[in-house]
């Protein structure tokens, strides 16, 4: 069984990422299962309140759930042509303290996919994203890439990918990281 750890780089409720991230749990092969977990209760970091206070429990609650895991999946808007920040600050956090860096990030397979409501999807967020995860240790997938572009028009109000396409596409991105993951373990 292949174990995946989802987030989506958005905490807003309404959020395309989320959705699209909540798609791939319905999508993933046999024998696999993503499960989602939030970084909406991470605070800003702040080197004094570690220092004063450690780590906060819900980053260590993340840390422990992407250690265990065969494999991360980023679903990432993108702001202002590059990563947004709620999402930047959650892997910093995550990154702390050093130490943890290897158990949390160093060989860990990485996906990264996301949506927008524009026309380039999230094509310089994900190409932004590329030095923080191997600066990090992280072994990046780049047998795949999902940039789901105008995603208000293939997603719609309940949350669900109206576009089979788009829905496809996502299968098949799923697919192949998890192949990934299962040519790595033999």
């Amino acid at each position: 069984m292949i174990s995946l750890i989802g987030i989506s780089g958005s905490v807003r409720s309404g959020s395309y990422n989320l959705a699209l991230l909540r798609a791939a749990t319905l999508l993933m092969p046999p024998d696999s299962k993503l499960h989602i977990e939030s970084i909406g209760g991470i605070p800003l970091y702040n080197g004094d309140d570690e220092a004063e206070r450690g780590v906060p429990a819900t980053v260590e609650h993340l840390k422990d759930q992407i250690a265990q895991a065969d494999g991360l999946l980023l679903v990432t808007p993108e702001y202002n042509n590059s990563v947004p920040g709620v999402a930047k600050n959650a892997i910093d956090w995550l990154s702390r303290p050093p130490k943890d860096i290897p158990r949390v990030f160093r060989g860990k397979a990485v996906a990264i996919a996301g949506a927008s409501p524009g026309g380039f999807g999230t094509i310089l967020s994900q190409n932004a994203w590329l030095p923080v995860f191997r600066t990090l240790g992280a072994e990046l997938w780049s047998g795949g890439r999902l940039l789901v572009s105008r995603a208000g028009s293939v997603i719609d109000a309940t949350g669900e990918i109206s576009d089979p396409a788009t829905r496809d596409n996502l299968r098949k991105f799923m697919e192949g990281f998890v192949g990934y993951i299962q040519d790595r373990k033999r």
